[in-house]
């Protein structure tokens, strides 16, 4: 005898709150109902398995049946069926104390419903404008029932002539959502959703195509795999299965150069599989590679509150019950368990890279450069990580020999240290860029690393925040001397006038979009005339504010050189040698008396300042007109590639002159 009633909700109106939640998320439908068809067949299994369930257990699955014209969508399971008092309680029942008390309860949590208020079964409203439930319990004397609701609390349950155990949920898609009536969408979620379920969930046949058409055959469409590769035993697994595994997952990806097989049942369960990808030198990484899983059913790929942020660089499946499904972000970080499997997923990864550093330090030395950005990244964003890499954590010199951050300092710190008794770490950026200060370093018996990840200007000042009497300094930002001082040196003796001077000469004959600061130093009768640098601070900060740390300030400013003019070197000689003999000293006018009226003390002024601007203007025309400094400077420019345009073609056009004057007249 049929039966109605009313769904036990305490307000009329819980299906638009359903559909208010789920709106965003309503695909989700197909994977709540699929998990509840998988969960009453696992717990069928158990039955048989403990003795309770004596008859043969037949093949258990999970079918899924569209009829596309009809627009009806069929879930059915052969599972522990419901009877006529279950699918009251489970079905009929859904208690909240009003509609406008859980609006605001869970105004923050809006995807969070399904799974964590039973409410899976009921997020078939999204898509359905009907739904009937036809179900046989294996409990014996059981009846078939049958349940019937169109989407308001109204329902209707009788019993029916199913004979074989399980549930039939059937959806009449609504004429709205008729995309879920569609066959390839529903494989699609099909595979996203359940492509590892434990329970084989088949959808339809498979298909081949024939006379133009894609037709049925006699396979069963299979979609899933029941036992995916992490619910194995790592001991049983060799590299070519995560491999493989890796393949499927990420069809299109090169293949990883490491991974991790996680695998603990306390003090929480969590399962999975890491894979450390091959990662360019840029920071443009595609992020949610992750997958998360429950149960072995797809929850999200957006993984952000479970793993920390440099983690999410890794690909691979995590799965674990104890993350609460489909969460959103503010309850994920209030979750005692996603916090304890946050840390235990960073040990396990330092863990990991410290046994590859220990016994297959050939391996990790082959696969640095591919994994320096993201151990870069990961000790710059976690400071207990950072700890743990400082051990493993490779530097690489220009000649492309590998050490770890403490081998490195025991190396160096003999003829590396300075007259302050610290330790330089001397790096380059670009070998080939920076080839003439290398090998000035090199000529010193100085080792140069190669920094040429875009996070090195944060990792160097990590470095010399963890190591003791430690500086790092870029090969090219001064002369080697200066970079490691040995002793007090000796600078040329100018008066200030004299200094001015090659100032004003100097900045003269170099490009006026940039700032210069020149300095007098003595470097060397073989070294070069002129050396352009740029200061390590400034260059360091300025590097770190394009990369978005905090430091616009000195993005903002003027690129900013050191130009330092070696007095030693015979051709800075004979141009300081020329100024003197063809520009007069500037005139020295005498300051007005402490007593002289405002009068006076003006025009003296004003002749100071005149005196000023002809001294400078006959320097600049000297400096013009001088061809030995105009080619000493623009040797300076090339070398670090700052000559273009007009001057590069009129330097080309210099040299040719002397090289003709050298060998031809």
């Amino acid at each position: 005898m049929a039966t109605n009633g009313k769904i036990g909700v305490t307000t009329e109106n819980i299906f638009p709150v359903i559909k208010k939640f789920l709106y965003s998320d309503h695909e989700i439908f197909l994977r709540e109902l699929v998990a509840n068809a998988v969960d009453a067949t696992q717990k069928m299994k158990a039955l048989a398995a403990s003795g309770e369930y004596k008859a043969e257990l037949e093949d258990l699955a999970v079918r899924i049946e569209l009829d596309e014209a009809a627009r009806t969508l069929k879930i059915i399971d052969n599972g522990i069926g419901m009877t006529e008092e279950e699918v009251d309680r489970y079905i009929n029942q859904i208690a909240f104390s009003s509609a406008g008390e859980f609006l605001e309860k869970y105004k923050d949590q809006l995807s969070s419903i399904i799974g964590h208020f039973g409410l899976g079964f009921y997020s078939a409203f999204m898509v359905a404008e009907k739904v009937t439930i036809e179900t046989l319990s294996w409990k014996e004397g059981a009846k078939a029932v049958k349940w019937t609701c169109d989407g308001s609390p109204e329902y209707e349950m009788s019993e029916c002539d199913k004979s074989d155990r399980g549930t039939v949920i059937t959806l009449y898609i609504a004429e709205d959502e008729k995309e879920y009536a569609e066959r390839g969408r529903i494989q699609n979620l099909l595979n996203k959703y359940c492509k590892f379920m434990p329970v084989p969930v088949i959808f339809g046949k498979q298909q081949e195509w024939k006379d133009g058409k894609y037709v049925d055959t006699d396979k069963d469409n299979v979609i899933n795999k029941v036992e995916p590769l992490w619910t194995r035993m790592p001991s049983d697994l060799k590299d070519e299965d995560y491999n493989e595994f890796y393949r499927a997952l990420y069809p299109m990806a090169e293949e990883p150069l490491f991974h991790i097989h996680l695998n603990v049942d306390y003090p929480f369960n969590l399962t999975g599989i890491l894979y450390f990808p091959k990662i360019k030198n840029n920071v443009e990484i595609q992020r949610n590679k992750i997958q998360l899983y429950c149960n072995q059913m797809f929850v999200t790929d957006s993984v952000d509150n479970i793993v920390p942020d440099f983690l999410t660089l890794l690909h691979g499946v995590i799965d674990s019950p104890d993350i609460p499904l489909n969460v959103s972000r503010s309850y994920l970080q209030s979750d005692s368990n996603v916090k304890k499997i946050s840390t235990y997923i960073t040990k396990k990864v330092a863990d990991r890279l410290d046994e590859i550093f220990r016994n297959e330090r050939q391996q990790l030395e082959e696969k640095w450069d591919n994994l320096k950005l993201f151990i870069e990244y990961g000790m710059l964003s976690d400071e207990k990580f950072c700890d743990r890499a400082m051990k493993f954590a490779l530097l690489k010199n220009v000649d492309g020999k590998y050490f770890s951050i403490e081998d490195y300092r025991k190396a160096i710190e003999g003829e590396q240290t300075d007259k302050d008794k610290k330790t330089v770490f001397l790096y380059a950026t670009d070998a080939e860029a920076q080839y003439s200060f290398i090998e000035a370093a090199r000529s010193k018996g100085y080792d140069v690393l190669i920094m040429d990840c875009q996070l090195d200007s944060h990792f160097v000042n990590l470095l010399e925040s963890k190591l003791e009497n430690t500086r790092f300094a870029r090969v090219d930002s001064d002369s080697i001397d200066n970079l490691i001082p040995k002793e007090d040196k000796i600078r040329p003796e100018l008066s200030e006038a004299d200094q001015e001077d090659l100032s004003v000469i100097f900045k003269s004959v170099l490009p006026k979009e940039n700032e210069y600061y020149v300095q007098a130093d003595n470097l060397g009768e073989d070294a070069a005339p002129i050396l352009i640098t740029q200061s390590e601070f400034m260059r360091r900060y300025r590097e770190m504010s394009a990369m978005g740390g905090g430091m616009n300030f000195y993005g903002e400013m003027p690129s900013m050189y050191n130009i330092t003019v070696n007095m030693q070197n015979p051709l800075v000689s004979k141009v300081m040698a020329s100024k003197a003999a063809e520009v007069a000293p500037a005139q020295v006018i005498p300051d007005a008396a402490s007593d002289a009226s405002e009068d006076v003390k003006r025009t003296v002024t004003e002749a100071k300042e005149t005196a000023a601007a002809s001294h400078k203007a006959d320097l600049e025309a000297f400096a013009g007109d001088n061809e030995i400094l105009k080619q000493i400077t623009d040797l300076a420019l090339l070398a670090n590639g700052m000559l273009k345009g007009k001057e590069l073609s009129d330097f080309i056009a210099r040299s040719a002159k002397v090289v003709e004057d050298a060998y031809i007249k």
